[in-house]
């Protein structure tokens, strides 16, 4: 008996499909091929903004740098302008050490209250903004922004050494901590005479970590301004208006009344000892780079 064939034309018998297995579409969904470009499209744009903005981020750094690399003198030029004596360091110490010894046996309390006394005698609206202006860059939370702001800036400029040694003059404000935990001097306390200006203080009095950081940290900017910015309009500007913050912060301490006299005085020779070390190293290591022409941190 003659088997039906199927079609017209007599062919081969289609295939059967297996009603077990699931109907899968033999064209793609038309919304998923518009969600697939939009996405795609999407993406692509993403990258080339992300691309776009990283070119300029590097077009910016690189001006930054040559500027940078314009605008200060060589090497051996700022090893010359930054000689310094050891002798200073030492004298700083040992004025440290003495004041240190007189406030641990209280001996320095009665001369601490007279000299504060004195100075917040002297009290003037424009003062008060002077001296309120001098600590401000000390009290958190400017005072944990700044510092790295200008580290981070000196390393994407490509001074690398400057940036090292930057964040080792900061150490002044680890030192202050070791220094009040050892010390615990009580703050000074408001009262009929002597007046203090409400502000985020914490731990002991001595030695005075505004000051001693300030020392630190500005005194190694003012150095890195004196001896490297080629312009010397520039670099009197930057130099004074640093020393100028190092300067002020001492005595707006005590006027605000967050400090006594000793707290402060201590802590400016500390800090002074501290920053000649930090700079003799650095005067060495810039010494070495000049004298080979290689800079191992610069790289």
């Amino acid at each position: 008996m003659a088997l039906p064939l199927h079609g017209a034309g007599g062919g081969r018998p289609e295939p059967q499909r297996d009603p077990r297995l699931p109907n899968v579409p033999t064209a793609a969904d038309p919304v998923q091929q518009a969600t697939t470009a939009v996405a795609g499209a999407a993406a692509e744009t993403a990258s080339g903004v992300a691309g776009a903005a990283a070119e300029t981020a590097g077009r910016a750094v690189a001006g930054a740098t040559k500027a940078a690399a314009e605008g200060t003198v060589s090497a051996p030029v700022a090893v010359a302008r930054g000689r310094s004596a050891m002798l200073v360091a030492i004298a700083g110490l040992i004025g440290f050490g003495a004041i240190f010894a007189a406030v641990r046996s209280h001996r320095s309390e009665a001369i601490d209250l007279a000299l504060m006394l004195k100075v917040q005698r002297r009290r003037r609206p424009w003062l008060d903004r002077l001296m309120s202006a001098a600590s401000w860059p000390g009290f958190p939370r400017q005072s944990h922004v700044i510092p790295p702001a200008a580290i981070a800036g000196l390393w994407l400029i490509r001074f690398r050494t400057e940036a090292v040694f930057q964040t080792a003059a900061w150490g002044t404000a680890a030192l202050s901590t070791v220094l009040k935990a050892m010390m615990n001097r009580p703050r000074p306390v408001a009262g009929t005479d002597l007046r203090v200006v409400v502000a985020p203080l914490g731990g002991s009095s001595f030695p005075s970590g505004h000051v001693i950081t300030f020392v630190g940290t500005y005194g190694f900017m003012a150095y890195l301004a004196h001896t490297l910015v080629r312009d010397p309009v520039l670099r009197l500007a930057a130099t004074g208006g640093l020393l100028g913050l190092v300067v002020l912060v001492g005595p707006s301490r005590i006027y605000q009344g967050h400090h006594w006299p000793t707290d402060v005085t201590a802590s400016y020779l500390l800090g002074t000892t501290y920053l000649i070390v930090v700079v003799t190293a650095y005067r060495r290591l810039k010494g070495v780079a000049a004298t080979t022409g290689s800079d191992p941190l610069a790289s």
